[in-house]
Order: C-alpha cells, then sequence, then structure tokens
C-alpha cells in the first residue's frame, strides 16, 4: 500500500519525475498540495457544447467537440498529405484540426461521430478557425451506448469532465490523470474553518471539497465544494484585513483638529464657487477623521473631475492649521507640477508665505521633482525641513533620503495604483508617529473590490459632477471596415482648432528605443502589426489630415522640463494638437481641450479609456473621444469598446473592468510576481459571500484578536494570504 500523501509530499514521489519536472516547469505545481489546489478551469459535459464561435485567435484552448467529417489531400509544397479533421460543438461552430504528414492512423481514429477533448492555439486561415497539430484525447464511440475508456482516460469516467488550466507541454488529460493518482493517497489537512462557522453556514468539510471539486460525484456537489473553497479564500482575505484594521485602531496618532479662523476656513471663504453637498459630506467624514488620536486610513475615489482635489486641499489646510504639515505625492512629474499650479491659484496670498502681498496666516507651498536643479532643491528642502512650507507636492523624489519634514501630519497619495507598496510606505516613515493617510483615485472601485482590497479604508465616495462640467459624446471609429470613418475623424478635429479649441490625439506606445512602463510591447504572439507610435504618428499628421496646426508631442522619456514646457504651450493655448501616450491620464486640466482621438483604441484597458477621454470636456464646451481601433465587429476587443462607448458611468464600467481582469490581479499578485491564490472567487458574482465572509471575520477578530484559539485557521491564512499579498494589503 502507498504511503499516504500530504499537502508537503514532492510531486515525483507520485507521478514520476518526468512527469514532476513537467508539471514544475510549465506550471509552478511542486507538491501534492500545489496540484490538489489546482483546481478545474471549468466542466464539460458529453453531448454539450463548448461554443466555439467564442474563441479568439491566439489563445490557447481545450475544447469538447465531435468529430463531423475527415478529408486527406496532397500538399502541394512538399511530400506527403495533409489531415484536415473538422469537428464541431454542437452550437454550429467549427474548428478544422490540421495534421501534417502521412498519419492514416490518426484517420481511422478520429472517425466522425466520436467526442474527445482538443487542445492548441488557435489560429486563423482564410477565414476558418482551426488548430494546427493539436493535443487530444478521446472519450468514447459517442452514439448511444458508451465504449469503454482506456486507462489513460479513466478520469473522465464521470459525467462532468474536468478542464484544467493547462501549458502545451503538460494538456488538461495529463493534468487530471496525475490529480487521480494523487487522490487515490491523499489526507487533507485538518480542516482549519471553525466547527462554528461551516455549521452556520451550511459549509461541507475541507476533504470532501477538495474530493469533489476534482471528481464530482454530482452537479450539487460540485457547487457545494466549489462554495466551501471559495469561502476559504473569501475569508482568509477578510480576516486578515480585519486583523489589520483592527491593530491599526491601537496605533497612536496626533490629533489635527480644525481650527476657527485658520487657514481652512480663509480657504473657504475665497472659493471662486459653492462645493458639491458631496465634497462637503466627504470633508466633515475627513475633518473627523484628522481630528482622533489614531491615524485615518481613508480611499477617496470619485469621478474624473468629480473635485477630489479640493477635498484633499481643504484636508491639508486643516493640518497645517493644527500645526502639521501635508504631502502630496503625484504619479508624474506632469500631475505633480499641475497640482502645484492649481493650489497656488487656489490658494491665492493663502499659499505665498513670506512674499508681498501674502495672508498674515499663509503657508508655502513646495514642489519636490526630481528634475529640480541644485539651488533650487536645497531651497525647497530647507522649506520642507524648518516647516516654512505646509504644503509639500511632489513625484517619488520625496521618498528619496534627504527630504526631511518637521512634522508630517497627512499623506495624499493621489492615484494610488500608479504606486507600490513600498513607495507609499516609505514617505509615511518619514513622519516621527504614523501620519493621516488619503489615498485617492479616479478609477472607480467596484464594491466588491473595496471590501476585498481595501478592507482595512475606510471609503468616501464622490458621485457629483461640479457645476459647468460639461457632457463627453463617444464613438467607435471602425477603421478597418471603414477607412472613411477616419478621414471623418480628422476632419472633425480640424472642425474643432477652428472653433478656437484644441484636442488630444492619444497613442499606445512612445516609438524607438525602450519600452517603458506607460506602453505595451511592440508586438504581441499572434503577430499582429507594433501598436501606434507617438514618435511616428506625429509628423505623419503633421504632413498629412493636421497639416498647417500646430502641434506638440508628450511622453514619458522626454526630458522633465521639455515635457512642462509642452504642457504649458498647450495649457496656454500656443498648440493645438497634442500627440501623446498615457501621461496625460491623470489630473491633465485644460478645459479648452473638447476633442479626444484614441488610436488603437483596443489596446488599452476599459479604466484607462475612461480616465483618457475625461480629459476632455472640462469646460463650458461638450467634448468628443472617438476611439479608433481594427478590432473587428463581434471581437471582445470591439465589444469592450462598444462598451465604454456607450455610457459614462465609470462603476459601470468598472464592473466590466473587473469581468474582464484576472481576479487575483487586485490582490497583488502581480506585484509580487506570485501566482494568484484567488483561484475561484470571483469578486464580481460572489458579493453576497465576501460580504458574509467579512461579518464572520468581524466577529471572529473581536473575541480573538491574533487568532490564538485557532492555530489551523492562522496558519490556512498564512499559507492564502502569505506575507507578500499581506503587506500588499496592510500598505495598499
Amino acid at each position: 500500500m502507498s504511503e499516504p500523501a500530504t499537502v508537503d509530499t514532492p510531486l515525483k514521489k507520485l507521478v514520476g519525475d518526468k512527469t514532476a519536472k513537467a508539471l514544475a516547469s510549465h506550471l509552478d505545481l511542486h507538491t501534492a498540495g500545489d496540484l490538489v489546489y489546482h483546481f478545474p478551469r471549468r466542466y464539460d459535459e458529453r453531448g454539450e457544447h463548448t461554443d466555439i464561435r467564442s474563441l479568439d485567435v491566439g489563445e490557447q484552448v481545450t475544447v469538447m467537440a465531435q468529430v463531423q467529417r475527415t478529408t486527406v489531400r496532397p500538399m502541394r509544397q512538399r511530400r506527403g498529405n495533409l489531415l484536415e479533421v473538422t469537428v464541431g460543438d454542437g452550437s454550429g461552430g467549427v474548428l478544422t484540426l490540421t495534421f501534417f504528414g502521412n498519419q492514416a492512423w490518426r484517420e481511422r481514429e478520429l472517425r466522425p461521430g466520436r467526442w474527445g477533448l482538443f487542445a492548441g492555439k488557435v489560429t486563423e486561415f482564410r477565414s476558418k478557425r482551426q488548430l494546427n497539430g493539436p493535443e487530444y484525447v478521446l472519450l468514447g464511440e459517442g452514439g448511444d451506448g458508451e465504449a469503454a475508456l482506456s486507462d489513460d482516460i479513466e478520469e473522465f469516467a464521470g459525467a462532468l469532465i474536468p478542464v484544467y488550466p493547462a501549458a502545451a507541454a503538460v494538456p488538461t488529460w495529463v493534468i487530471a490523470r496525475c490529480v487521480r493518482v494523487v487522490l487515490d493517497t491523499f489526507t487533507p489537512p485538518d480542516d482549519p474553518l471553525p466547527s462554528g462557522v461551516r455549521a452556520s453556514r451550511k459549509l461541507v468539510g475541507l476533504g470532501v471539497a477538495l474530493t469533489e471539486i476534482h471528481r464530482p460525484s454530482s452537479k450539487e456537489a460540485l457547487h457545494q465544494a466549489r462554495r466551501r473553497l471559495k469561502w476559504d479564500e473569501a475569508f482568509a482575505v477578510q480576516v486578515t484585513l480585519v486583523q489589520r484594521k483592527h491593530r491599526a485602531a491601537d496605533w497612536p496618532a496626533r490629533p489635527r483638529p480644525a481650527r476657527p479662523d485658520g487657514l481652512l476656513e480663509a480657504f473657504d471663504a475665497r472659493l471662486p464657487y459653492e462645493l458639491t453637498a458631496g465634497q462637503r459630506e466627504v470633508g466633515v467624514e475627513i475633518a473627523a477623521d484628522l481630528a482622533t488620536p489614531h491615524p485615518m486610513h481613508r480611499l477617496l475615489q470619485g469621478e474624473v473631475g468629480s473635485g477630489k482635489t479640493v477635498v484633499a486641499l481643504r484636508a491639508m489646510l486643516q493640518v497645517v492649521d493644527a500645526g502639521g504639515q501635508a504631502a502630496l505625492l503625484a504619479p508624474t512629474e506632469v500631475l505633480a507640477a499641475q497640482h502645484h499650479r492649481g493650489m497656488l491659484d487656489l490658494l491665492g496670498p493663502l499659499g505665498r508665505a513670506g512674499e508681498l502681498g501674502s495672508a498674515e496666516h499663509a503657508t508655502r507651498v513646495e514642489l519636490v521633482t526630481g528634475s529640480l536643479g541644485a539651488a533650487a532643491r536645497r531651497r525647497a528642502l530647507g522649506e520642507v525641513a524648518s516647516g516654512a512650507a505646509g504644503i509639500v507636492l511632489g513625484t517619488h523624489a520625496l521618498l528619496y533620503e534627504g527630504v526631511d519634514f518637521a512634522d508630517l501630519g497627512l499623506v495624499v497619495v493621489d492615484e494610488q495604483h500608479r504606486f507600490g507598496v513600498e513607495q507609499r510606505d516609505a514617505l509615511r516613515a518619514k513622519a516621527d508617529q504614523p501620519p493621516h493617510v488619503l489615498v485617492m483615485t479616479a478609477t472607480p472601485i467596484p464594491r466588491t473590490v473595496a471590501m476585498t482590497v481595501y478592507g482595512d479604508l475606510e471609503v468616501s465616495t464622490l458621485s457629483q459632477l461640479p457645476r459647468g462640467r460639461s457632457p463627453i459624446a463617444s464613438h467607435v471609429v471602425p477603421a478597418a471596415e471603414k477607412p472613411a470613418y477616419l478621414d471623418r475623424a480628422w476632419r472633425r478635429l480640424r472642425e474643432e482648432v477652428a472653433a478656437g479649441h484644441q484636442a488630444y490625439v492619444v497613442c499606445p506606445r512612445i516609438g524607438d528605443g525602450p519600452i517603458s512602463d506607460e506602453e505595451p510591447p511592440a508586438e504581441d504572439d499572434n503577430g499582429r502589426r507594433p501598436p501606434l507610435a507617438v514618435t511616428e504618428v506625429a509628423p505623419l499628421l503633421a504632413e498629412g489630415p493636421l497639416r498647417g496646426l500646430r502641434i506638440g508631442v508628450l511622453h514619458g522619456r522626454l526630458p522633465a522640463d521639455e515635457k512642462d514646457a509642452v504642457m504649458r504651450s498647450f495649457a496656454a493655448g500656443d498648440l493645438d494638437v497634442l500627440v501623446a501616450t498615457t501621461v496625460i491620464e491623470v489630473g491633465v486640466d485644460v478645459p479648452n481641450a473638447t476633442v479626444m482621438i484614441v488610436l488603437d483604441a483596443d489596446r488599452f484597458g476599459v479604466s484607462q479609456l475612461h480616465q483618457l477621454r475625461g480629459r476632455v470636456g472640462r469646460g463650458a464646451a461638450a467634448g468628443l473621444c472617438l476611439l479608433v481601433s481594427e478590432a473587428a465587429e463581434g471581437s471582445s476587443a470591439r465589444e469592450r469598446l462598444d462598451a465604454v462607448a456607450s455610457t459614462s458611468d465609470g462603476f459601470k464600467l468598472a464592473e466590466l473592468d473587473l469581468e474582464q481582469r484576472r481576479e487575483g490581479d487586485v490582490l497583488g499578485a502581480t506585484q509580487s510576481g506570485h501566482r494568484s491564490h484567488l483561484r475561484l472567487l470571483s469578486l464580481r458574482r460572489d458579493a453576497d459571500l465576501i460580504r458574509d465572509a467579512r461579518a464572520e471575520a468581524i466577529t471572529l477578530i473581536e473575541d480573538d484578536p491574533e487568532l490564538a484559539r485557532s492555530p489551523a485557521l492562522a496558519a490556512s491564512v498564512a499559507a492564502l494570504v502569505d506575507e507578500d499579498r499581506a503587506e500588499y494589503l496592510e500598505k495598499g
């Protein structure tokens, strides 16, 4: 009898050295636990279709289909025959399987009527979807009765056939066979979930769940297994977040209460417009947080143009009134410089302490960026260190050694998703005590993401737009199908310029030189042409459809002073058109810009497109955003663009964006370089389960904050939310 396998048993002891090496190198699976937690992506049933029509070219797929016909013909370019096998899924979708060389045995094996699993990369030839030389396993003869299955595919004997995340070298049936071998001797770990939670939530045991998810005895048993394992994921994350929130409540912080007759009151009196009800309400929440002896940790989210900057500035002034300093961390020098100019304009005499005409209780507003000259840097750092600069704005240059604060009381992080956790934490470490923290984002966050990723933050939302913001119309321009539409787009841009307005043209890539963070790779795996580049498009426009217009170029590889000069020229109206990368995505505010043309729009994400188009329509004139794409009608890329064009509701688009992203990205999987541990939990579909898990986590942590009485649960949480992710959640 074989020795029982545990989660730590190396796979080479169970499945053989060669197979274990393949699982390790291609799928990062090393132990029995790794494999048992490598869950099926989906389940097929014989006779049910896979929907071949939905497959994307370039996708590595496994489909269940039935052989319809086979054709053998001689190859033109070389000796031998070509075997073409047409398979269908019952829905009308068909795939052509191609096999090169003389393989008569395949023709005999792949008889019409037989069902099988076929794995390979989807390509297209003469408008037909195909798999070239796919791996496959046949499931039986089909028809009324089932033929006996071979030993190799015994794992597919049940009604529900698991299809695993696989690799070309390790197809799903190899994984299924290995899982069967492991499960035959596997001893599951002790169930870490408290029995009271299991009973009240009607959850099956862990051992049952791990068996049924791989070899389901029925659809109901599979449903219960998935529900239990999803619960484990949700509960681990929520326990981690509730623990951190509980610990943070005990941290000391210096209270920064509002002061009557101070800078904040004077600022409110000189504001040239009335705050929205939402801005006033969020302002009250933040003011109350700042007055407590524990650090504020609040997320402020709001649509592009909802007035987050004014809310943040009012919070900063409250801290300055209380004798402290406030620092705002911006992701780019363009945005930091714009915040500096904007805040100086809003503050007027209140932000010019020590200058002629300054207000009696004024402060100073300093800008610290990497491009400051030596003399300017020394002067700015002196103002920061002495405390004379109550408000400090900057990029990651604020994090460097030598930037010292007299009394840092508030850290504001603008567009928090653009920063790594280490950067945010480095700025917080510059305070003697934990400072209050306000993180802002213009990317609307779905409720379940806020609950799962920002569960240790209080969340405030600005949903109103200030009066005076104009609507933005968005349209998809199908450049490949209707080239005349693209010609019309350039004419439409010229019309806006003729009317005295300005325009943006956005490209996904900078151009020649190393790839930067603001652009995608030059080519993808499917041989599509490189994305359009700023340095290539700008001269073509200047010589072609935009001849005679004043065109500027802006991207991340320009020197900082040149970037700032270009933005100043555009803001001043000295340029008609700005051809740029996503460096303009956040914070750039030019009210006279009314039209944006996004080239290769399908290369951008949903939230990114929503952010980009928020750069127009910021003044009295209506905005227009044209999304140019060669994506075919009906493709997933085109559907995504149609969705962006159909609504300006950022929260609806955030849900769509979440649906299309890998769930694990929100847990810092990409930041830590590890596999995602959200294997089953869907932040979009499992909102109720996440809410229930949070309620149970709060009850548990209030009674046992460090899980001292639940060591098995503590170990399980540590395994599912490892140190890297725990740190990511804590600092995020």
